[in-house]
């Protein structure tokens, strides 16, 4: 006759802090998790290992990423583009992007002591204010900077 052991599953998952579904009893060592009766008592029958604790189970993320990643492939290439490339993307975001880039570039020159604070705040200003291009514009203007203190 089986013994019930609802009461004492009950107790170990007060104990673990598992649910009483997560908790595995050793088929073979019924009678030890019978006599349990304290918390003490339960907490010696995990650690013995009469008492296992079984994993938690998630829902899967796996397909739900694959379909956001296809989502995001889709409509990239030049057929299904729709409107001018500012439409697309902001010429504002971009601006705001191409700055941050260029100022954190020239801040690890400064860093670097490449160039010395007043040169810094002019190149800081032509950046600002659009004149310098891109990353290799800048460089180049460094370049410049570098070989004009050398003569």
């Amino acid at each position: 006759m089986p013994i019930n052991l609802r009461s004492k599953k009950k107790l170990l998952s007060r104990v673990t802090g598992v649910g009483i579904h997560r908790l595995r009893l050793d088929p073979d060592r019924l009678d030890d998790v019978a006599d349990a009766i304290t918390r003490n008592n339960a907490r010696g029958l995990v650690t013995a290992g009469i008492v296992t604790i079984k994993p938690k189970k998630g829902t899967s993320r796996g397909r739900a990423q694959h379909k956001r990643m296809q989502r995001s492939k889709r409509g990239t290439k030049p057929g299904s583009k729709q409107g001018r490339k500012g439409a697309r993307t902001a010429r504002k975001a971009t601006y705001v992007a191409k700055v941050r880039s260029l100022r954190r570039h020239l801040k690890i020159a400064k860093d670097r002591q490449e160039i010395t604070n007043p040169e810094f705040w002019s190149l800081y200003k032509k950046v600002g204010g659009n004149t310098v291009r891109n990353k290799a514009h800048l460089r180049l203007l460094v370049q410049e900077i570098i070989s004009k203190r050398r003569d």
